[in-house]
């Protein structure tokens, strides 16, 4: 007996989103030294948010203090802290407008 195999259904896809927004808000974050959740976890719906003006910033560099399992951020104690993190999270947010951001 032989199976039959059934396509994905349409909404599963999604195609990858790397429009004028998304290079912007990649732009303003690799100009400004700065780490995103969504970089950092590979998330799939990075495309789809960058190119909506809106990310979820990491602060202290790249590691994440929290532990949680299904996050793919690199855990652990961030070593050195960045004085001047704080104002070019600043300098970006105001470019990219935003009304709230997370951090």
């Amino acid at each position: 007996m032989t199976a039959e195999r059934l396509s994905k259904p349409k909404w599963l896809k999604i195609n990858a989103n790397f429009g004028t927004g998304y290079r912007r808000v990649r732009g303003l974050l690799a100009e400004h030294e700065l780490h995103s959740v969504c970089q950092e976890a590979n998330c799939p719906n990075m495309g789809e948010c960058f190119e909506a003006g809106t990310a979820t910033f990491l602060i202290l560099g790249h590691v994440c203090t929290r532990g949680c399992g299904f996050c793919d951020i690199l855990k652990g104690k961030p070593k050195i802290h960045d004085l001047g993190e704080p104002e070019r999270l600043a300098s970006a947010v105001a470019k990219l407008g935003l009304k709230h951001v997370v951090i």
